[in-house]
């Protein structure tokens, strides 16, 4: 707090009007009694076994640092969505801002009608690839879904296959997530349930799919 770089600066900054804090380890250095405010940041020593390289001195200015901006995110009601704005491109900041629905346009939707028999099943799977259809009524509603695991399961269990359709096969009650949730809800589901894809809803009706593919591409992960 004493070099001659800070005894050229000060008197700038004073000049300007500006408001001075001051963090230093030593309190009666030029910079400690020129500023308006002033952190103590005083150490006994340094762990450094010589006490010359900066070591508790550099974690004690740290620890303060972050106490302060701490304070002042609280003083200014500072959000995640506060965050988010701030940081757009960074994955912490995606988590605050990014949806499912904003993934839905990679994707055509798989679907299947109940009656679908198990060859159709196995197209739209293989065709969409995506590793599952959803299984829905007439009017795009939710009834359940196929997965590349189901038809191994069912395969394994059938010896006769013929006459088998979508609704033979289908798991009702699926995991979903609704379109307008984040994207970090449906990684949060995937990882619950060890799942690597997600029916997306809107209301009851299927708006599509989110895989954990998209999710690595976005660096939520």
């Amino acid at each position: 707090g004493s070099s001659p770089e800070i005894k050229v600066l000060v008197p700038l900054l004073k000049r300007r009007g500006s408001k001075l804090i001051a963090l230093v380890s030593h309190m009666k250095s030029y910079l400690a009694e020129q500023c308006d405010y002033v952190l103590n940041a005083t150490i006994e020593k340094e762990a450094c076994p010589n006490n010359l390289a900066p070591t508790t001195s550099t974690t004690c200015q740290m620890a303060l640092g972050d106490a302060l901006a701490i304070a002042l995110l609280e003083l200014r009601n500072f959000t995640a969505e506060d965050f988010a704005r701030s940081h757009p491109g960074g994955a912490l900041g995606k988590q605050m801002y990014l949806k499912v629905e904003d993934l839905l346009s990679r994707h055509d939707v798989p679907a299947v009608r109940t009656d679908a028999p198990l060859k159709d099943v196995i197209v739209e799977i293989s065709s969409k690839r995506l590793g599952a259809t959803a299984v829905t009524d007439e009017a795009g509603n939710l009834l359940g879904i196929i997965t590349d695991g189901d038809l191994r399961r069912m395969l394994q269990k059938e010896t006769n296959i013929a006459g088998i359709t979508a609704k033979d096969i289908m798991t009702k009650n699926p995991k979903t997530v609704a379109h307008d949730e984040f994207a970090a809800k449906a990684l949060q589901v995937m990882q619950q349930n060890n799942i690597t894809q997600l029916v997306v809803t809107d209301g009851v009706r299927v708006a599509g799919f989110v895989h954990l593919h998209d999710l690595l591409k976005e660096g939520i992960i």
